[in-house]
């Protein structure tokens, strides 16, 4: 398994953050993946409008996950309605490890 960092967008309502967040870690457990820790980014201006939405909340979640099952997270990614964007990026490996 490898490290990575799941940066996702949520809307700014508060139940629609919690159902998108239950499911994100749903999905990720579903994968075989571990949530090893969640940052709050907070509330961000997007850069441009989404589904009528200018401002929306920003978090970051430090996952361990097998490469070969992002794929099967993506295609559940898309199905949650309560998630506006996301992205996987693989942690840099550190010297010595």
């Amino acid at each position: 398994m490898r490290q990575y960092e799941l940066v996702v967008i949520l809307p700014l309502e508060d139940e629609k953050q919690k159902l998108g967040r239950e499911k994100i870690a749903a999905d990720l457990s579903g994968v075989g993946a571990v949530i090893e820790k969640t940052d709050e980014m907070g509330d961000r201006d997007l850069a441009y409008e989404i589904n009528g939405m200018k401002r929306a909340k920003y978090v970051l979640f430090h996952v361990k996950i097998d490469p070969a099952k992002i794929a099967a997270a993506d295609k559940a990614f898309k199905l949650n309605q309560n998630l506006v964007r996301y992205l996987f990026v693989k942690k840099a490996e550190q010297e010595g490890t």
